[in-house]
């Protein structure tokens, strides 16, 4: 059986553009957290709950859900005590280093980006 190859234009932005779909749901800030947080090692989903702070049981299990079937993580069921465990595939790996380069920037840039908030704000209250 012959796979068919998908040909996406490098700066597709039109809104049936599978990449755009694929990047909103690795973009958002609860999937790169839970990719972090499972960058150490499996967790249990109580676990991954209790590291993001703020984060909904329904929040959290769609996006388990969507990581797992854009293949970026793998879940596996334990019999004893009965509990889910979460661990990032080959293929999530991939997105290990990216991430915590963004994660770098952020920390690093943020004095920046609180100044420019600061100075728009300033600007803006008038």
């Amino acid at each position: 059986m012959e796979h068919s190859m998908l040909v996406i234009e490098p700066q597709c932005f039109s809104s049936d553009c599978p990449s755009r779909a694929l990047f909103d749901q690795i973009a958002d800030k609860w999937s790169m957290m839970v990719l972090a947080v499972l960058d150490d090692g499996p967790h249990r989903f109580n676990a991954i709950k209790r590291r993001l702070e703020g984060v909904t049981q329904k929040a959290l299990t769609q996006c388990l859900r969507r990581l797992e079937r854009n293949g970026l993580i793998s879940r596996h069921v334990i019999s004893s005590p009965l509990a889910v465990q979460y661990e990032i595939t080959p293929l999530g790996n991939t997105l290990q280093q990216p991430l915590r380069q963004l994660h770098a920037w952020t920390i690093d840039k943020l004095p920046m980006v609180e100044h420019a908030r600061n100075a728009f704000d300033l600007q803006n209250s008038v």
